[in-house]
């Protein structure tokens, strides 16, 4: 998928291999700022920001500015250090920019035309918005070319479908799921694939009855791991309360759910909706998995802290905590059997392997859309996985067959 030539790949991979066993990315945040500095007012971002010292937990938090944004102006980005927050809230911006406004060749035609010269199209009717029709086969739309990870055929799907831009009625659920940027493009579509799979664990687990969610809950200390055992002492510092769920589906990828709360959420009186957040991360190894649910958990409490996301809404700040929330934290956390994934730490290894898990669990098609345009130093993609949950938003159907077999069995 990507343009590098071998040696190129080869070089990428050496130096993601050299930074060690908590990142991917084939480049550093320093390298990376440098690659896509040049290019950041040409995208509409006016303003970084260190958002870390508004909170007291300490776990870096930056955010990045675009007022023009077709999408929500402010953009977050949280890490191990300063710069890889950074650059993570800069990309953030960036690949929001560019779903805004992509840079794709089109088609004009319908499903059934596409179907009988040999074209494959999908028209993602599980992306429907509430309210609207389905994509009918006669129907004629603008269409986008992908690629199937599963079959590796070329396929069509609704240009709509991974638009991200809300100046405009949409009949799709417009939403930055599966969006993801990178260095390069395998870098790019291996986190869209990992967001999806981790939004797919968390529906399965929250449509789950509660007894079987509080038997999830894991002890992060059973990791072992330094770095994220930093992480658990600045929130235990902070006088805050750290719940660890174990939320891995049958895909087999480690995927957990962190809740961050007031050390008084369960004995104290009445907490706020603001005053417990949460973050869910994926990977094929379990620490990074765990590392990123827990540092999404900090980033949005600087959300609420800092109050600056133009898609938080004033009645977020009144809103009690809903019960089953609360009772979360009542969940007794169990030892954790730390599973090593047989796969390299580099892309090479990573992505096939992650595409093949999916594969596995009944996964039929995995649909990467790139949306940027060749002559930039990174790579923003659409990842589409119909077969896997989406988070909560407004689309005709709430839940596909997953959660509803799953809820039905609990």
């Amino acid at each position: 998928m990507g343009d590098e030539t071998p040696r190129e790949s080869i070089e990428a991979e050496r130096r993601a291999a050299s930074r060690g066993a908590y990142s991917d990315r084939v480049c550093s945040p320093e390298e990376t700022l440098a690659r896509i500095r040049p290019f950041l007012a040409g995208f509409g971002v006016t303003r970084v920001a260190r958002q870390t010292g508004l909170d007291n937990v300490g776990i870096p938090v930056w955010c990045a500015f675009t007022p023009n944004a077709r999408s929500i102006v402010v953009a977050q980005g949280k890490g191990r250090t300063d710069a890889d927050a950074k650059v993570s809230a800069i990309m953030e911006a960036l690949e929001r920019a560019v779903a805004g406004e992509p840079a794709v060749e089109t088609v004009v035609d319908t499903a059934r035309n596409l179907g009988a010269s040999g074209r494959a199209a999908d028209p993602l009717p599980s992306l429907t918005a509430a309210g609207r029709e389905d994509v009918g086969p006669d129907e004629e739309i603008t269409w986008v070319g992908g690629v199937d990870l599963v079959s590796g055929r070329d396929v069509f799907v609704p240009l709509e479908a991974v638009l991200l831009d809300r100046t405009r009625p949409s009949r799709f659920w417009m939403s930055s799921d599966g969006l993801a940027s990178g260095n390069v493009v395998e870098e790019a579509t291996l986190h869209g694939i990992l967001e999806r799979v981790e939004r797919d664990a968390h529906v399965l687990w929250q449509v789950s009855g509660p007894e079987a969610r509080h038997r999830k809950c894991v002890a992060p200390e059973a990791f072992g791991d330094p770095v994220l055992g930093q992480l658990i002492e600045r929130i235990k510092a902070a006088g805050l309360e750290l719940r660890l769920f174990d939320i891995t589906s049958d895909t087999n990828i480690p995927a957990f759910l962190a809740l961050l709360a007031p050390s008084n959420v369960v004995t104290g009186g009445q907490v706020r909706f603001v005053e417990v957040t949460s973050g869910c991360g994926a990977h094929l190894f379990p620490v990074r998995a765990a590392i990123r649910a827990v540092t999404e958990a900090v980033q949005s409490r600087l959300t609420y802290v800092s109050g600056a996301r133009d898609d938080v809404h004033p009645e977020a700040f009144s809103r009690p905590l809903p019960e089953t929330t609360r009772r979360a934290f009542l969940a007794e956390p169990r030892q954790f059997a730390l599973r090593t994934p047989c796969v390299g730490v580099g892309l090479g290894s990573l992505l096939p392997c992650t595409i093949d898990r999916v594969k596995e669990a009944g996964v039929r098609s995995v649909i990467a859309v790139r949306l940027s345009a060749d002559r930039f130093p990174f790579s923003v993609v659409k990842v589409v996985i119909p077969d896997l949950e989406s988070p909560e938003g407004n689309r005709a159907r709430r839940f596909g067959l997953r959660a509803l077999s799953r809820a039905i069995s609990s």
